[in-house]
């Protein structure tokens, strides 16, 4: 495989973790994950790692539960954390080293994150993965990943999630929905589309960071993307 990127930011969803489970993480599915990044990580593709946390608590929804906000953010931050570490693991059971970093500091947990410490191990030949958010309430993971894609100076931000790409609408709920295979920050925005959150967005567009929406869950559409084969969605 020829990369078409030297250094990417990866934008993994908590729920994806949970495979065929309703809750937590899924042993099969960290592990197809962890195959895939060692996959491409071996063609000498620098990685970067953001994990959601929506597997095991998202903020927002505590929130609704009587949750104070920030506490509420702050546990989904932690979850983060934890889905990272369980990530690393997997990584590192197959022989590729793998860095946790934390938005907050937490030694022993995770190396307190710093731009150039995260552009160091991937150097290094590491793969770094930078949980904990931005270490702020308010931000989701992925206004994170937008904003430690832009800080380590990733050439994309490449979003794996559940489905394919970009829709007109949502292909789960919607039959006739049609696939984007390119489309600009400024048209998400205008139609609506929940690719992202308009943080997240903003901040991809300003720092001229390319998003690039694919499928995840199906083993070995993480090499078809970075080599430039044309599945998913092209967000610039």
């Amino acid at each position: 495989m020829r990369a078409k990127y030297k250094r990417v930011l990866l934008k993994l969803s908590g729920e994806s973790l949970m495979g065929e489970q309703h809750y937590g993480i899924d042993p099969k599915r960290l592990d197809e994950y962890a195959a895939q990044i060692k996959e491409v990580a071996d063609t000498g593709v620098q990685i970067a790692i953001v994990i959601g946390g929506g597997n095991i608590f998202r903020g927002m929804q505590g929130a609704t539960k009587g949750f104070d906000r920030v506490k509420g953010d702050q546990m989904g931050m932690l979850a983060t954390v934890i889905n990272s570490l369980a990530l690393s693991s997997a990584l590192e059971a197959i022989g590729q080293r793998a860095k946790v970093f934390t938005a907050i500091a937490m030694h022993p947990i995770g190396d307190h994150y710093s731009k150039w410490r995260a552009i160091e191990a991937m150097e290094k030949g590491e793969i770094a993965i930078l949980s904990g958010g931005t270490g702020n309430p308010f931000f989701t993971t992925d206004t994170g990943a937008a904003l430690r894609g832009v800080e380590v100076e990733a050439d994309v931000m490449l979003k794996g999630t559940r489905v394919d790409g970009i829709y007109t609408a949502d292909p789960e709920k919607d039959p006739t929905a049609t696939k984007f295979s390119e489309i600009t920050y400024d048209e998400v925005y205008t139609r609506g589309l929940k690719v992202m959150d308009l943080t997240a967005t903003a901040l991809c567009k300003e720092n001229h960071l390319p998003i690039i929406v694919f499928d995840m869950d199906t083993v070995g559409n993480l090499a078809k993307v970075l080599s430039g084969e044309p599945i998913g969605t092209l967000v610039y």
